[in-house]
């Protein structure tokens, strides 16, 4: 494993963040990095990504290590690299080489961790080899299916107070993953029209998110089916009139995320109709991001969000009614069924491994409202914090044939108008934005996302 070099030191910079932490809990933290999980024999293992928590704290992405944590001090348990493996892996970093880099009090090999695990808290690690090791040591379940109790969940609303703004140290990083992101997206653009395939666009932008020597941060997401929020399948042909929505970020060697979503058509051209919803979407995406500065419920913005879709339907005559009304109802959910969007950071889903404890200011749980029930973030916004607005268009057939729903909107839309939209799937416009302290600025501004500048960027 390299060391990367930073033009501030790693060490002041974590030194900084466990004192925010110290200043919180009066108890001994140790977090896990976790390990390589195997493929399918243990010599071929899937690529090891480090837990996000000790990440934030320990700063380098090291497998099977931990770190205990108290009174702002950090000690470093992991053993130094075998003679053996120099043959396979080439000349590793020590213990104390890493331990000097990020500025650990201490260094300790892994088998000492044993006897520094009294009264220490933790946090789940998502591998199974580590949540077990967790469990052992501290001779009580550490699940990461389960949500924390007792006294870890005291340390994770301690994490979770701290994360959710974001230092300069880690701006950095983010905005190194929102660079290589949008350079990713501008050449899945230009590469459509070469393209037969799907995967053929994702190799693409995948390519540049490597050449940087990054990583995705989630498994990309591009593909003519749209209306499928999640699709991960690559392999369908790239036809004229179709769209294509590509939702991919890169995520930095230090393991900070970027996420955006672009919709552009395949032939260079949208058509009326594609273009008019296009539009729709993207007066959603520029209201909300226009309404973002400290002390707004996110709420508020996924609200504005749902309504100005409503508005825009309304014009189309797709929906018949009044807007606000249209919202309250959730008809808007018919089309725009997710949240407008979530934390941004360590994560791409940020401390989503902690449920909603992150996402949810102390006190609300989330709605049963089928036009709210997966917003993500329900907090007042703060300057650094880092989110995304991401509304979006679908015409997803398990919703829109569902004859519950067909029969309580049957008033609301005209589905004979809407007929007209067919070649309209899917379209979802994203962007990554951070709250600062006069508003907000949008870390990926340098993609567009007006309809004329990117049919130009795609050309043919």
């Amino acid at each position: 494993m390299l060391i990367p070099q930073t033009s501030t030191s790693l060490a002041d910079c974590l030194r900084l963040r466990r004192q925010k932490l110290a200043n919180l809990i009066k108890f001994p933290v140790i977090l896990w990095s976790g390990t390589n999980s195997p493929r399918n024999f243990p010599a071929n293992p899937f690529p090891f990504r480090a837990n996000s928590h000790f990440l934030y704290f320990a700063g380098l992405p090291l497998p099977n290590a931990a770190i205990r944590l108290e009174g702002g001090k950090l000690e470093l348990f992991m053993d130094d690299p075998s003679p053996s493996s120099t043959l396979w892996h080439g000349e590793m970093p020590t213990r104390n080489e890493i331990a000097q880099k990020i500025g650990a009090d201490v260094a300790r090999p892994m088998t000492e961790l044993e006897s520094w695990i009294e009264d220490a808290v933790t946090l789940a690690v998502q591998d199974a080899a580590t949540w077990t090791q967790q469990s052992q040591l501290l001779n009580r379940w550490v699940l990461p299916q389960s949500p924390p109790q007792g006294i870890d969940l005291d340390l994770a609303k301690a994490i979770a107070s701290i994360r959710l703004t974001h230092d300069e140290a880690a701006l950095t990083e983010l905005r190194k993953a929102a660079a290589v992101t949008v350079e990713a997206h501008k050449v899945g653009m230009a590469a459509t029209p070469q393209a037969k395939l799907e995967a053929e666009v994702r190799a693409a932008m995948e390519g540049v998110i490597i050449a940087h020597n990054m990583t995705t941060s989630y498994n990309s997401i591009v593909t003519v089916h749209g209306e499928v929020l999640h699709n991960e399948h690559y392999h369908h042909p790239l036809q004229p009139g179709d769209l294509l929505l590509a939702d991919v970020g890169a995520e930095t060697e230090m393991g900070w995320a970027g996420d955006v979503t672009r919709t552009w058509p395949v032939s260079g051209k949208f058509s009326s109709t594609q273009r008019d919803i296009y539009n729709v979407v993207l007066a959603a995406h520029d209201a909300c991001i226009a309404k973002i500065q400290p002390g707004v419920e996110y709420e508020d913005i996924h609200l504005l969000a749902a309504t100005v879709i409503a508005e825009g339907l309304v014009e189309l005559g797709i929906f018949q009614g009044n807007p606000q009304y249209l919202v309250e109802m959730d008809a808007h959910a018919l089309f725009f069924p997710h949240g407008i969007g979530h934390l941004l950071g360590l994560d791409v889903h940020d401390m989503e491994d902690l449920g909603d404890l992150a996402g949810y200011e102390e006190g609300r749980k989330r709605s049963d409202r089928f036009g709210l029930s997966y917003l993500r973030l329900n907090r007042p916004l703060r300057p650094g914090m880092l989110v995304t607005i991401e509304p979006g268009f679908y015409q997803v057939p398990a919703i829109l044939n569902d004859a519950n729903v067909r029969s309580k909107y049957q008033n609301v839309v005209n589905w004979q108008r809407l007929s007209e939209f067919a070649d309209v799937r899917g379209i979802r416009l994203e962007d990554d934005v951070l709250v600062t302290a006069e508003g907000s600025e949008v870390l990926t501004a340098a993609l567009p996302n007006d309809a004329d500048t990117i049919e130009n960027l795609v050309g043919r």
